[in-house]
């Protein structure tokens, strides 16, 4: 066992970061405060390859695997969170595509989703169906050549600029989940409307809601087989948790960073504050639980890069990952007080941005009951 990285990761780790710096916190702030959904930044990306990490050069990826994509992912957020959720946009969903798709899909709609030409969402989220995935209520019906898609989509991310996605609905409810089937749909025709919904942080990624009415979708559109979209959604939930941990790994060390170089510099009661070891508490607290978390998000990476199986460990990663974000996030906010709650200093978007980690893919409270009744043998998670 060794802790590693290759020259190669390395290099990918140094990539992202100099990108990140370069490109994207120049204009954090005003992205974040105007609420601009940077559609060059997600072409960027894919140009230089942050989409394709796990996907096979015939379909223009690169193949450095899910340890890489952690790597950027976590350095995109360190940054920008929001624009982290790029990441998952453009690669969530082309990942179902590699997994269950047919070659024809595969080829048609992989590569112009990891080059970024195309926006892409995820839609399994409805206004009555969060946690519960199977309480969905949108129907898929057969129609003559295809299917007619009715229902609602809610808290749908990239859901107002989105060319294309994956959605999930019945195409028999009388079989419970085991009727859901899963489909790639083109967004830009008649059928479906969108409407934003605002929030609490991530502004700089659009968040909205998608309806659709007598949308039709043709049968080539079916990803796999009917009846098997509820296994598939966990299937993609578990690979882009593991993104939304390592993003929330950059928050966590985003927040670490400004803590420490306030307490370095102000001063009170005549000596710098992080000479006070109530700050320096909260400091080693930080960096004790990004820590572990850094080494729970690389092992449930390193896991999907040997192909075993990781939905435990992503669980696990995820669940602390989030946890030290808010936490952290907090803690930095507490050190630089009036300073950390104005918006002319970054700890507070940091603090906003650090509980959608907490709701996202799967909340801190589900990654607890994943973890634990897979230990009390109720259900095993990586069965």
């Amino acid at each position: 066992m060794h802790f590693d990285l290759s020259e190669e990761l390395v290099a990918v780790r140094d990539l992202a970061r100099e990108f990140a710096e370069k490109e994207i916190a120049p204009t954090a702030v005003k992205d974040d405060r105007e609420h601009i959904f940077r559609k060059d930044l997600v072409a960027k990306m894919g140009e230089v390859g942050f989409y394709g990490c796990v996907f096979p050069e015939e379909y223009g990826g690169t193949q450095l695997g899910f340890v890489a994509l952690a790597l950027i992912s976590e350095e995109i957020a360190r940054v920008h969170s929001a624009i982290r959720v790029y990441i998952n946009m453009q690669a969530g969903p082309a990942l179902t595509l590699l997994k269950a798709g047919s070659e024809e899909q595969k080829r048609k709609w992989i590569p112009p989703l990891i080059c970024g030409e195309r926006i892409g969402c995820f839609a399994i989220t409805e206004p009555d169906a969060g946690s519960d995935v199977a309480a969905m209520r949108a129907t898929a019906v057969r129609n003559g050549d295809g299917y007619v898609l009715n229902g609602t989509k809610s808290w749908i991310s990239n859901a107002t600029v989105a060319d294309v996605g994956v959605v999930f609905a019945y195409t028999d409810r009388s079989q419970k989940h085991h009727g859901m089937s899963a489909f790639f749909v083109e967004l830009n025709r008649p059928g479906v409307s969108h409407r934003d919904l605002d929030k609490m942080g991530t502004h700089a990624s659009p968040t909205g809601e998608l309806t659709f009415e007598n949308f039709h979708i043709p049968r080539e559109n079916l990803i796999g087989r009917e009846g098997e979209g509820f296994k598939l959604c966990m299937w993609h939930l578990n690979h882009t948790r593991l993104g939304c941990a390592a993003g929330a790994l950059g928050v966590a060390r985003a927040a670490k960073e400004a803590a420490i170089s306030y307490a370095n510099e102000r001063e009170q009661f005549g000596q710098k504050i992080g000479q006070f070891q109530m700050i320096q508490d909260l400091i080693a607290q930080m960096i004790v639980n990004e820590e572990a978390a850094r080494l729970l998000v690389y092992r449930a990476a390193a896991l999907a890069d040997q192909h075993r199986p990781n939905n435990l460990e992503t669980s696990i990663a995820k669940y602390s990952a989030a946890e030290t974000a808010a936490f952290n996030a907090d803690a930095a906010l507490k050190i630089l007080g009036a300073y950390g709650y104005s918006t002319e200093f970054p700890v507070e978007r940091y603090l906003r941005d650090a509980k959608s980690y907490q709701i996202v893919e799967g909340s801190s409270n589900i990654q607890k009951l994943i973890i634990a009744q897979d230990a009390l043998g109720y259900k095993k998670a990586n069965r």
